[in-house]
């Protein structure tokens, strides 16, 4: 046997070797997602009084979808004194009037909404929120991608989580609208769901870490200044479009139809989809623990 052929076999070996590791991840998922399916959380209590939210709206290019996704917002049910929108447009193209068009109108509704537009584009996504959180007022900061809509209960459902100081930050599962459009989108969706319904599930249920997926979710913003800020991470190279990582705060995740939206299957970020409406479910871990993401699951395609 050549040097050749040792080579291509040690290399196809060792491919086989990596695989496999990561497929017992996925076993480990798997049984971890049926152990613990059965331990739904839930906020320790209610608020009072509920807390000011301020919701950011990144995009960019959008123009395809990015009224539906401020008419979607505004139409959140939430006291008006309590709710600040804003929608952080970096675009270049039509989205920009067609925002500003739909902005304007919202606000001679009464509704506490501004526009913000960059030129520089700066850390990107990330420079955006960062850009956005320096004006908002809210205490708690959900963040929504153009491609998703948030049903009328979101807020409703998951900000009674943060009445335990530990939690800070709430995610929920996405969905999809054009799950039935073709194999690919059904193909793609079922990619997300391992990701949301079983990952995420077994993770946070378990009291494992899982991420925040920089969209349809809700973050304490004194978690995202305990960990710098949006865009501080990337300080020392190219700004990226990347909110920041585990703070010293524990996390959030709401069970499904928290009322959260969801993304389209087939990656086409004009076809987006919407979530139901099941309960949340929040992770509970010791005082002091990293904040963690947290997944609310069950948003439903329409």
């Amino acid at each position: 046997m050549t040097r050749v052929e040792v080579f291509f076999l040690a290399t196809y070996f060792l491919v086989l070797l990596v695989l496999s590791v990561y497929g017992s991840h996925r076993y480990v998922m798997a049984y971890l997602y049926y152990k613990y399916k059965g331990n739904l959380p839930a906020p320790r209590r209610k608020f009072e009084r509920l807390p000011r939210v301020t919701i950011q709206l990144p995009v960019f290019n959008e123009m395809y979808v990015v009224e539906r996704l401020i008419d979607a917002v505004a139409r959140i049910d939430y006291p008006r004194d309590l709710l600040e929108i804003q929608v952080l447009d970096d675009s270049t193209d039509e989205t920009q009037g067609i925002a500003r068009s739909r902005v304007a109108w919202l606000k001679e509704q009464g509704v506490d909404i501004t526009y913000l537009h960059r030129e520089n584009r700066q850390g990107f996504k990330a420079g955006a929120l960062q850009e956005g959180l320096a004006r908002a007022r809210g205490e708690l900061v959900a963040v929504f991608d153009a491609d998703f809509v948030p049903a009328r209960d979101f807020l409703r459902r998951s900000v009674h989580f943060f009445t335990d100081d530990r939690i800070g930050m709430v995610q929920v599962r996405w969905e999809h609208l054009n799950r039935e459009y073709s194999h690919l989108t059904q193909a793609q969706a079922i990619f997300l769901d391992g990701h949301f319904v079983i990952e995420h599930t077994a993770r946070n249920r378990s009291g494992r870490f899982f991420n925040f997926n920089g969209t349809a979710g809700v973050w304490r913003r004194a978690t995202i200044e305990d960990a710098g800020g949006v865009a501080a991470r990337h300080a020392d190279r190219r700004p990226g479009p990347e909110l920041p990582g585990p703070a010293p705060r524990l996390a959030v995740r709401l069970p499904a139809g928290s009322g959260v939206a969801g993304r389209s299957a087939g990656g086409d970020e004009r076809v987006s989809s919407r979530s139901s409406t099941a309960g949340p479910r929040a992770a509970s871990r010791p005082p002091g623990s990293s904040c963690r993401g947290s997944c609310a699951a069950g948003c439903r395609g329409r």
